[in-house]
């Protein structure tokens, strides 16, 4: 046997944290056993495509201009499948997901989907027909407990579930010293100022407004500190807005869209996260493997990851005025600051290591292309 064709089907190949995965995932899978193809459907979220082609994956886009054009074509995945003679396809988020088990339905090849949230902050729509669709497939992975036992409890599915903790690459993910300071001097930020940092798709879950309001809160008892929010998406305007209100404006900075995450990385004191709720977030398991000191919300497979005080602070969802008096406690005492970025970091490389997820994943494959 040759080598075994797998197929990632995802939505966009944006910079969200599911599709940040892709590219760096495939620098460490076993690429003389497995061969990767991927396919995605809004051809103006692209931004990975180069990552994963440099790293020897084959990337098609399908244009599709909605969820349910996107489901349209379903017959051209399985005409794909049939040419590049693909053993196995990989889905990510629902409506990849919803195609995928239509093309399970339809042809014998095995169908994995990895859950990346809760079904409980899904649209409505999208948990009827998760309900309904599940069991068309032959596995599901929840990338923290958390979510495993979301789907377990929601839609109590025939098909095996199991847990994959998302991981991170921990050779690429380190500190870089000079491009930190490079990010600094563009914004005008002094090298001996503690800068607050976040990167995120600006939606909703995110609560970006919330980190804007906490940020006030901190910059009231310590005008030094800066703040740098990575990243795009449909609360953009309603962020800028907001900064501008609050007199933030040459204290917040919106980069936008970046590739180069590590330098922005190295740029932050502290990580800073305010979401509602949470799968298991790669960019927080990235800035604790850049040694950035993590203050976050109870959310979701975020308290999987962060065990507070120990290598990570945590407070209740929602909490502006607590997620500010946890920032102030960091920029006050430089001794917890400083050991906290360092157990973050040993947090990541012992328990969360993206080469024991593609291992993982490895195996999956292989079971499932025997079965």
């Amino acid at each position: 046997m040759g080598k075994i064709r797998i197929l990632h089907l995802i939505k966009s190949l944006g910079r969200g944290g599911a599709e940040m995965l892709l590219p760096e995932s495939l620098k460490l899978h076993n690429q003389d056993k497995f061969e990767f193809h991927y396919i995605y459907f809004l051809p103006w979220k692209s931004q990975m495509v180069a990552s994963i082609e440099n790293a020897g994956g084959k990337v098609s886009c399908f244009n599709a201009s909605n969820n349910f054009r996107m489901l349209l074509k379903y017959k051209e995945v399985i005409d794909y499948c049939k040419k590049e003679k693909i053993n196995l396809i990989h889905c990510h988020l629902p409506w990849s997901g919803f195609l995928g088990r239509l093309i399970f339905r339809k042809v014998n090849l095995p169908v994995i989907y990895t859950e990346h949230n809760i079904q409980e902050h899904y649209h409505k729509v999208t948990k009827a027909l998760n309900k309904y669709t599940y069991n068309n497939q032959s596995l599901a992975i929840g990338v923290s407990k958390d979510v495993t036992r979301s789907i377990k409890e929601n839609i109590a599915p025939d098909i095996p579930v199991e847990t994959v903790l998302n991981g991170v690459n921990t050779n690429f993910f380190k500190r870089n010293v000079e491009k930190g300071k490079k990010i600094r001097q563009y914004y005008g930020i002094p090298e001996e100022a503690i800068v607050l940092g976040n990167i995120a798709v600006f939606r909703e879950q995110k609560a970006l407004d919330v980190w804007i309001r906490a940020f006030a809160k901190i910059h009231e008892q310590d005008s030094s500190i800066y703040g740098i929010i990575v990243g795009a998406g449909p609360k953009e305007e309603e962020m800028k807005e907001q900064i501008k209100i609050l007199e933030l404006e040459n204290k917040i900075f919106l980069p936008g869209l970046q590739t180069d995450t590590v330098s922005y990385f190295s740029a932050m004191d502290i990580f800073m996260m305010s979401s509602t709720f949470e799968g298991l977030p790669v960019a927080l398991l990235e800035a604790m493997s850049l040694n950035c000191a993590v203050i976050t919300t109870a959310a979701g497979g975020v308290v999987e990851v962060v065990q507070d005080k120990k290598n990570g602070l945590i407070c209740e969802v929602g909490n502006e005025k607590a997620l500010a008096g946890l920032a102030i406690n960091l920029l006050e005492d430089k001794d917890l600051r400083t050991n906290l970025q360092q157990k973050a970091r040993e947090r990541i490389k012992e328990h969360f290591s993206l080469s024991s997820m593609v291992s993982e994943l490895e195996t999956i494959y292989l079971n499932k292309v025997k079965d």
